[in-house]
């Protein structure tokens, strides 16, 4: 009859052995071999006619072995389930050198499984009255302006120019690799780049100043920039960071052009927004206002999130059985791993694993569900917005469409976690004084990160 003995070898890190004798497996062992002796290729005899004592011979250590291995597992999976044991991924064989198994001497064996527990915790965060800042980035007219401005630009078009004449003209060149003398090498590529003048070294745009479509330079990357300046240049437009700085290069100008802005005018606000009649600038601008504060909005609320996140990851007291965890990510998956990178990845390993038992424990003790329907009604919602339509009363191809998304589980799957992560932000928040503060741009990204923030707890 089977055994099973349990004990601690650390912080919720268990030994559990199994120590099986002959009655146990032998039984199993021999059905095993009949089955498989009825299926059995050997050459020069029928499939099934193979005699049992050659079957025994070829294939009885591994099935043995098989069926040892087996019914020690069956054993655990018993032990654990009987004692509603909660443990990190799976219970790990500890290497055993006497572990001697004879198919011709049946007789005890024991294995011996180390396991990770899960702890026991509880929050504190949420019942200690921890008050928490959520911020409103006020759109000022400057942002406003710039924000204008930019989309005047963006569409704006490029007009031709006689020669270089002001930082806002565009330089459309080519680069080849040369010699000190402007001589290209018979392989060198020709490497296109359109820029702002003022994007250039600034170096470079004085030696570019008043020259015209058809000029040529040589240049030396090395003397015309320097340190940051140096890397961005090689970087972009000369899109070859890691080559020599002190290489030639022969700059020929094709095109000149000086980029107008759109004027403000219909024409433009119904590009810009193609589902609205905006037919004034005012309103424009306040369109453009709306979008601003729905970004910010959405930066902010993201914000609050990640700094709930990283309070309840910091400011939970819960143990780890670390020893077992760092086995576990060396010989556990599929390609084992050294000391090196287990050291290297286990506190971000860390940080994951007590978000997950922390929000698992917060979901269960919410309640919080997310229905397939709900999942459906969501990724509906977002192609509907996404092609600027409110109901799927215009869009026949929907019912088609949600037929394929419903087998496409990655789809599914991240849906149903970001509304099941919405929903528990959203309980959260309820459970913390949050006060609305008010900040500029500026000082909304002034702000220390959550992480950083929080880290000095450990």
């Amino acid at each position: 009859m089977a055994t099973v003995t349990r004990e601690n070898i650390g912080t919720l890190h268990d030994k559990i052995t199994v120590k099986l004798t002959k009655e146990d497996y032998w039984p199993s062992f021999e059905k095993s071999l009949k089955q498989y002796a009825k299926q059995a290729n050997v050459p020069g005899f029928r499939k099934g006619m193979v005699p049992a004592a050659m079957v025994r011979k070829m294939y009885g250590p591994s099935i043995f072995g098989d069926e040892v291995f087996r019914t020690a597992g069956r054993q655990l999976e018993d032990y654990l389930q009987n004692e509603k044991l909660a443990i990190f991924a799976q219970p790990m064989i500890l290497p055993d050198g006497n572990l001697k198994m004879d198919m011709n001497n049946p007789a005890e064996v024991d294995f011996s499984f180390e396991i990770g527990l899960k702890p026991d915790f509880e929050i504190p965060a949420l019942n200690n009255g921890t008050s928490l800042t959520k911020y409103k980035v006020n759109v000022s007219d400057k942002m406003l302006d710039d924000e204008v401005e930019r989309i005047r630009r963006r569409y704006g078009k490029v007009e031709d120019q006689e020669a270089v004449s002001t930082e806002d003209d565009i330089i459309y060149a080519t680069y080849e690799a040369c010699d000190a003398e402007g001589n290209v090498a018979e392989d060198a590529q020709k490497i296109e780049d359109t820029v702002l003048l003022e994007k250039l070294p600034a170096k470079m745009q004085e030696m570019v100043m008043g020259k015209k479509a058809g000029d040529t330079l040589v240049i030396v990357p090395a003397q015309v920039a320097e340190g940051d300046e140096l890397s961005a240049f090689l970087k972009d437009p000369l899109k070859a960071p890691t080559s020599d700085p002190s290489q030639s290069y022969k700059l020929s100008i094709t095109k000149v052009g000086l980029l107008v802005p759109r004027d403000l005018d219909t024409e433009l606000y119904m590009q810009v927004f193609q589902n609205d009649m905006i037919t004034t600038e005012e309103a424009f601008r306040d369109r453009i206002r709306e979008e601003l504060n729905k970004e910010y909005a959405r930066i902010t609320h993201e914000r609050l999130q990640n700094e709930i996140y990283e309070l309840l990851v910091h400011n939970t007291p819960l143990q780890l059985p670390v020893d077992f965890l760092k086995r576990w990510l060396k010989e556990g998956q599929e390609k084992p791993k050294t000391e090196a990178e287990v050291e290297k990845e286990f506190p971000g390993f860390d940080h994951q694993l007590r978000w997950t038992l922390i929000s698992d424990k917060l979901i269960l003790d919410n309640g919080i569900q997310v229905t397939a329907e709900e999942v459906k009604e969501d990724i509906k919602a977002r192609v509907l917005s996404y092609f600027g339509m409110d109901t799927d009363e215009d869009a026949p191809w929907m019912e088609s469409y949600m037929q394929k998304v419903v087998k496409d589980n990655k789809t599914m799957d991240e849906t149903y976690r970001r509304l099941l992560f919405d929903r528990l932000f959203q309980t959260l928040s309820e459970k913390f004084q949050v006060e609305e503060k008010e900040v500029t741009e500026e000082e909304f990204f002034k702000l220390a990160d959550p992480h950083a923030a929080h880290h000095h707890h450990h």
